[in-house]
């Protein structure tokens, strides 16, 4: 092949159809669990409500729920991934074996926000949310009858992780951000000095983004044995949690996210119609389960 502008132009449409077929063909799980939101700054700062926002009967002026313009803090960051393609496989019309590279390309691209979010659940044990405490804690503070109150979300034990989220509202457990969407870019003219002095087409995709904690209530963590009776004490705990003044939040798990090793205890638990012991399983189907390699 001519080494030209031309068919240059022509490969890139090739890989470039080869890369969105990757990332279509993806299947990611983090819009289950986090809300997009859009990002026009190095930091966004989230100033959440204390509690999730409520109807009340309306006697006397309104009640403002206001915003805190100082709260937390997400940072966005980069990403990429780069291939170069040597000169001489064009030359030779041998582009085509790196098509599937390519796909490969959009797909890790449409998954790397499953890390993103799944790595930030999976570290919520010892990382703070928007109330100063680690996301799973024990200390949340809620208001109840005028005095501070610890409220927990979180199970403790030794064992692997598993987590119930309530990802039926708007606002969702975890936050991914996006400030630049990937995409697919390239440095093939002849006179770049990748080109010139290496004889290499480089080709990637680059993007800034970030993951962070949505609201803490909407989540519940646990190291305990994944049983149908601690599963059962995770439901209790999140359906009776209460905001600040003690009004019902009427949160109802709808995800339970677990790692490789809780796969088939989650999958027993909720996708059997009949116990161990032959009886009707309580707990079928009533959550949808997630597995993920980067809770852990």
């Amino acid at each position: 092949m001519i080494i030209n502008r031309q068919n240059l132009d022509f490969i890139f449409t090739g890989f470039n159809g080869a890369f969105s077929q990757g990332f279509a063909d993806a299947k990611p799980a983090w819009s289950t669990v986090a809300m997009r939101v859009p990002s026009s700054a190095q930091d966004e700062v989230y100033g959440w409500l204390n509690q999730i926002p409520g109807m009340r009967e309306w006697i006397g002026p309104r009640i403002i729920n206001s915003i805190s313009a100082n709260g937390y803090t997400i940072g966005n960051r980069s990403f990429e991934n780069t291939i170069g393609v040597q000169r001489e496989k064009i030359e030779d019309d041998k582009y085509g074996v790196f098509a599937p590279l390519m796909q490969e390309m959009g797909r890790a691209a449409a998954v790397h926000p499953d890390e993103l979010v799944f790595s930030t659940l999976g570290a919520g044990f010892a990382t703070e949310c928007f109330d100063g405490q680690y996301f799973f804690d024990t200390d949340h503070p809620v208001m109840k009858d005028g005095e501070e109150t610890s409220v927990s979300n979180m199970q403790a034990g030794s064992g692997e992780p598993w987590y119930l989220l309530d990802t039926s509202r708007a606002i969702r457990p975890l936050v991914y951000q996006e400030r630049r969407p990937y995409n697919l870019q390239t440095k093939t003219d002849l006179s770049d000095d990748n080109v010139f002095f290496n004889k290499e087409f480089i080709y990637g995709v680059d993007g800034r983004c970030a993951a962070g904690y949505g609201l803490w209530q909407l989540a519940f963590g646990s190291k305990a044995d994944l049983t149908p009776t601690n599963y059962s004490l995770a439901r209790v705990a999140m359906q009776s949690l209460k905001g600040d003044g003690g009004r019902p939040l009427a949160i109802k798990p709808t995800v339970l996210v677990v790692g490789p090793a809780n796969e088939e205890k989650a999958l027993t638990l909720i996708n059997s119609a009949t116990n161990a012991a032959g009886a009707s399983n309580p707990w079928y189907k009533t959550v949808e389960v997630i597995m993920s390699p980067w809770v852990e």
